[in-house]
């Protein structure tokens, strides 16, 4: 069971009502509610950060190599796709 500890959030009075009236109409806590906000918000910017990584190293990758697919053939394989086929992708070239 992975360790807990607590930790402090300093709202103004007007925030602080609010999550108390959401905990209220959700039946949880205002406790529930901010650990559930801070939880989605960490999981979205963690998302957010990779995919940030990912199309920096997709760039590079391209600068270094010169390998792509055209839009054209990008399009084409997900018609395919979403038409139900199954498909390879594109095969990436100079």
């Amino acid at each position: 069971m992975p360790t807990v500890s607590s930790t402090s959030v300093k709202l103004d009075s007007k925030m602080k009502q609010r999550v108390q009236r959401l905990a209220a109409s959700r039946r949880r806590s205002p406790h529930w509610v901010l650990r559930e906000a801070v939880e989605q918000y960490v999981e979205r910017e963690e998302k957010r950060e990779q995919f940030r990584h990912d199309a920096l190293a997709a760039w590079n990758h391209y600068q270094a190599t010169g390998q792509h697919v055209t839009a054209g053939e990008a399009d084409k394989w997900l018609a395919k796709l979403e038409a139900g086929k199954d498909a390879p992708p594109p095969t990436c070239h100079d």
